[in-house]
Formats: C-alpha cells, structure tokens, sequence
C-alpha cells in the first residue's frame, strides 16, 4: 500500500503542472485564512525557480483520498484544529508514502495543533530544525535559519519538523507567519523586503519537497 501512495505521489512530480493544496481541516479554526498566499507563492516560484505549479492552488480534506494527489500540502490558521480518527489514519499514509505538510501558525493555533501532531505521530516529538538545514540553504541561504516576518508575542522564530528516515515530512513553522507575508501587499502593508523574504523562504520549502 505505502508503494502505491508513493507511486501516486512521484506522478504529482514528474507532471507537467505540478498541484499543491490547502488542507481544509475540522474544529472551527479558520484553515481558509490568507486566501492570496498561496496563489502569490506559486506565482513566485515559477517565475524564480522554474516550477510549474497550478496557479490555482486546490483545496484538499486531511481524510480525503484526493490527499494524495498533491505532494505539498498547506494550513493555515488562528483558532482550533481537530483531526477525526479517520483523518489521522490518512495523514499517517500520505505523510509515510512521501507526502509533505506544513503547518504555518498564523497567531493562535499553537496550542491545538501540537495535540493534533502527536495523534499522527505518537511516537515522534517535533524537533526543532538547524539553520543549516537544506531547507534553509537553496535557492535562498537563510543562514539564520526561518526568518521573522510578522511580530507577536516577541519571541523568536522556530521552525519545528518530523522526520522519517532522516527526511522532513512535516515542517511547523512557529512565531513566524510565513502566509501573511506571501499575501497581497495591500493586506498587511508589510514592507517588499519584508514579504520578498517570506515568499524566498516559502521558495525554500517548495524547492526541498520537489527535490528530496
């Protein structure tokens, strides 16, 4: 079974538009919060990274079986997030077959989605990834590693994964809120070196999955 998740996953690679999605999760969070950042991200990285993204993003159940359609897969949010048993079980297979999460906190949802984590992986403790991590070195050197683009509660940046067989499945990013800085510029009026570094940093992440 985990080959033919695999096999699924390496033909979301090698298509000519490659797909990425939104997870639509449960628990009353807002999963559709920055609804211009990852179209800006794609937008990004096939202009400067020579990919070939859908520029419409999808939008994917975690206990869906079209999951394994896309070999990125995105949330996002401020508020509750509940995986179902049946959402788990799914997870646990498109994350094991070759599929990739990342969790961008957006303020708020720390404290739900780390109860959710560790109902996919039990067993695992999300470890906090080096700045010398590939993630953080092409195309972009990050050479502090995630970058801080929104501030909060004034802590630092964290950017936390799960690995398998030395490779990173899942990638929470923590104090950081890496959508709002892919999001319109009229949305949060950040600066354009501010939101050239999220959409670099995002660049990072799309690199590291089509590539490892």
């Amino acid at each position: 079974m985990k080959r033919i998740h695999l096999i699924l996953l390496l033909i979301s690679f090698t298509s000519f538009s490659q797909e990425i999605a939104l997870v639509k999760y449960s628990g009353g969070g807002d999963w559709y919060a920055n609804p211009t950042s990852l179209p800006n991200l794609i937008r990004f990285c096939n202009s400067h990274i020579n990919t070939t993204i859908n520029s419409k993003p999808a939008t994917v159940e975690p206990g869906s079986p079209d999951l394994f359609s896309y070999p990125f897969t995105h949330m996002t949010g401020h508020g509750n997030v509940v995986f179902s048993a049946s959402d788990v079980v799914n997870l646990q297979k498109y994350l094991n077959g070759g599929g990739f999460l990342h969790i961008d906190d957006n303020y708020g949802m720390d404290q739900y989605i780390r109860k959710e984590i560790k109902k996919i992986f039990p067993a695992k403790e999300l470890i906090e990834i080096p700045a010398n991590h590939a993630i953080f070195q092409k195309p972009y050197l990050f050479a502090n590693g995630l970058p801080k683009i929104h501030e909060h509660d004034g802590k630092r940046p964290q950017a936390f994964g799960i690995f398998i067989d030395n490779r990173l499945v899942l990638l929470y990013t923590y104090e950081c809120d890496l959508g709002d800085g892919w999001e319109d510029p009229e949305v949060h009026n950040d600066p354009a070196e501010v939101r050239e570094k999220a959409l670099k940093m995002g660049a990072n992440i799309i690199n590291y999955i089509f590539n490892n």
